[in-house]
């Protein structure tokens, strides 16, 4: 089997889909790779493409707090995206930020199944019901069934939480907007992956 770094190297010059056209960087993904629990969310942004670094923008400074809450550090997990292109909308000029199509998400398959299966993780925790939809099953409800575990392919079990990017939006209008669902699911997700590392 090739190594991550490998793996990462051939992604890096990936056209396999129109998102290469317009692409900065390419994010593979970051963390540790021989971490139990890995986070899987849907698709670089702006600042992610400008850097090639995952959650990086304002949802992923929510992201570094959830995890600290929950007594983690970025460090401690790794952290990669369904898809390693920024998916935008440029119909206007200026891009806007859009789900990946399902064609889209079918092509970063070439990376994110040999990653995954390279890093093995005891539990895949879910970020965003897109990727919810691509790892765990076609018909995820994240209201319905976000902090349940799922059978996955890729890791012993799956979770799925609420995207940070939803928490921010949700902020203004109630509440926490749902961080600290957030914040339970990470804890959750790594005392469930680090059970299941000493079973």
């Amino acid at each position: 089997m090739e190594s991550l770094a490998e793996l990462r190297s051939r992604a890096l010059v990936c056209t396999a889909c129109p998102l290469s056209e317009r692409r900065t960087n390419v994010v593979f993904g970051e963390g540790d790779p021989k971490s139990p629990l890995v986070l899987v969310g849907e698709g670089p942004g702006e600042n992610e493409d400008k850097q090639g670094r995952p959650f990086i923008g304002r949802a992923g400074q929510l992201l570094d707090r959830a995890l600290v809450d929950a007594g983690l550090t970025r460090e401690m997990v790794y952290i990669t995206n369904t898809v390693k292109c920024r998916a935008a909308d440029w119909s206007t000029g200026k891009p806007v930020n859009r789900a990946p199509t399902e064609a889209e998400a079918t092509a970063c398959r070439e990376w994110l199944v040999p990653q995954l299966a390279i890093m093995a993780p005891k539990v895949i925790l879910c970020i965003g019901a897109p990727s919810a939809k691509n790892l765990i099953k076609k018909n995820f409800q994240i209201t319905k069934e976000r902090g349940k575990y799922f059978p996955c392919e890729f890791a012993k079990t799956a979770i799925a939480t609420l995207h940070p990017a939803y928490i921010l939006r949700q902020a203004n209008i109630s509440g926490d907007g749902g961080y600290s669902l957030l914040v339970a699911d990470i804890a959750r997700a790594w005392e469930a992956a680090n059970r299941l590392v000493q079973m």
